[in-house]
């Protein structure tokens, strides 16, 4: 008993040593739905545009950006892993009780936005390096890795250009961390409670985090269309949010906002699936603590 009931506090960079083992999987899926979002032409298919980078630009070109990409999980998911379970952990030892969803949603909502902020600059990076390829030539960035983009966003622009997108990317953040992390929490704890599934086992944390990516690829679509156009706009200051909105709305209808939710699924789904499962190994290894 004393066993179960043992507080134990881990690591700050867990959640975001996880997504950075999920991004080296899933970078392929993420580079073909970005590709699809910023499309002039809706239609493709994550098959077929997959497909046509390896043909067009070589097979190595799935991997484009992927320092980039590196660098947001770093960045973003180790914050708003961090900022939500160090919350969690607060309230538990202050009120000697679990927090209920009604606390949990806040506290993830403030990890997310959190999240948002700190990951910008490296999400602007990684949509401008995993579109480069599909521009014309002219005008291409050819940014070498993620850190000389943001050195050369800085010269060539301004820094303000590194927070492109703050808006959409800081409701994204928190819809993505209240439907993943929360909707993990509930779900693993349904799972044990209701089915009464093993916690420790890796066929519980894989279906909570499934149902977690369901739910956050759905919440989180519009958002995410809106930020990706945004910040794969080339300039110190076209593209505002509003104008972004109108201009697709106008000429693409209201369904814009869902363009490319299967490719975001099939990139989502498994990202949340192998970020939480390797999030629970960390755990049960306690990777890094002494």
């Amino acid at each position: 008993m004393s066993t179960v009931n043992k507080k134990v506090n881990y690591p700050f960079w867990y959640g975001g040593a996880a997504s950075m083992v999920a991004c080296l999987v899933t970078h392929p899926l993420d580079l073909a739905k970005v590709r699809l979002q910023t499309a002039s032409k809706p239609g493709q298919s994550l098959g077929s545009m997959v497909y046509q980078i390896i043909t067009k630009e070589g097979f190595l070109k799935i991997y484009s950006g992927l320092s980039a990409s590196l660098l947001r999980q770093a960045t973003y998911s180790t914050a708003r892993f961090g900022i939500y379970e160090f919350l969690k952990e607060t309230y538990t030892e202050k009120y000697h009780t679990t927090p209920s969803t009604g606390i949990l949603l806040p506290m993830s909502m403030v990890a997310g936005a959190l999240g948002g902020l700190i990951g910008n600059p490296s999400d602007v990076v990684n949509i401008r390096m995993q579109n480069d390829s599909s521009l014309p030539i002219e005008q291409r960035r050819n940014y070498r890795n993620a850190f000389d983009g943001i050195f050369r966003i800085i010269k060539e622009e301004k820094v303000s250009s590194l927070f492109r997108g703050l808006v959409p990317n800081l409701t994204r953040g928190v819809l993505m961390t209240a439907s993943q992390v929360v909707t993990y929490d509930i779900a693993k704890n349904l799972l044990v409670d209701t089915l009464h599934l093993d916690p420790s086992k890796k066929a519980t944390h894989f279906s909570a985090s499934l149902l977690a990516g369901l739910v956050a690829t759905t919440v989180c679509s519009p958002a995410d269309v809106v930020k990706t156009r945004i910040m794969n706009a080339k300039g110190a200051s076209n593209g505002s949010t509003i104008s972004i909105l109108t201009s697709a709305v106008k000429t693409e209808g209201v369904g814009f906002m869902f363009r490319g939710w299967l490719p975001s699924f099939i990139r989502l789904g498994p990202h949340t699936i192998v970020t939480f499962l390797a999030l629970e190994q960390l755990r049960k290894f306690k990777v890094g603590m002494f």
